[in-house]
């Protein structure tokens, strides 16, 4: 008995045999990454300061459940909820949420880069009375004197011992640093 040749056989067909309307449509594994982002989102959402939550645009039922996630302590419930919000958040515009979160990790990243600065003056101010001419350059709305007699006295406090070491000196003159740097955008 001879075998016949299977008639889907030498068809180029797309996996499926389907139509292309169906090439269209999102593949399983698609469909749960992007399942997976929208909760990462939401849990980057979710942990933004209630100032800026309060001012990011989303419909009000991802709120309540964020909300809601906030309040939950245990783990299984805090992970149901946020599988929740990552339901609600397909209604939601993603842009808009990706937006706050961006807006507020580069706030924190302004504001780390801005104390670093501060820092670096600080250290320039205390090493190298150049640096104190430079300083005035920079910002010459600066009280001179108060400027002065707190870099003498982290001098004094940095060539001191160990043990006799005050760092209030230190962190005096660099709360009169910070207001003075800013960071260009």
């Amino acid at each position: 008995m001879t075998r016949r040749a299977a008639p889907h056989r030498g068809l180029e067909l797309p996996y499926g045999g389907g139509t292309d309307a169906d090439d269209d449509r999102p593949s399983k594994t698609q469909l749960k990454q992007k399942s997976h982002e929208l909760q990462t989102l939401g849990e980057q959402v979710a942990a933004l300061s209630d100032e800026r939550l309060a001012a990011v645009e989303m419909p009000e039922a991802l709120r309540d459940a964020i909300e809601e996630y906030r309040r939950t302590r245990s783990h299984e419930g805090r992970r149901r909820q946020m599988q929740y919000i990552g339901k609600l958040m397909r209604s939601a515009d993603e842009e808009v949420l990706r937006e706050a979160v961006a807006a507020a990790a580069l706030g924190s990243a302004r504001e780390t880069l801005k104390l670093h600065e501060a820092e670096r003056w600080r250290a320039e101010l205390i090493a190298d009375d150049a640096a104190l001419d430079r300083w005035v350059q920079a910002h010459p709305e600066t009280d001179v004197q108060r400027l002065r007699s707190l870099v003498r006295a982290a001098r004094r406090d940095a060539a001191a011992s160990v043990e006799q070491r005050q760092t209030k000196n230190f962190r005096e003159l660099f709360q009169f640093l910070k207001p003075f740097i800013e960071i260009p955008a």
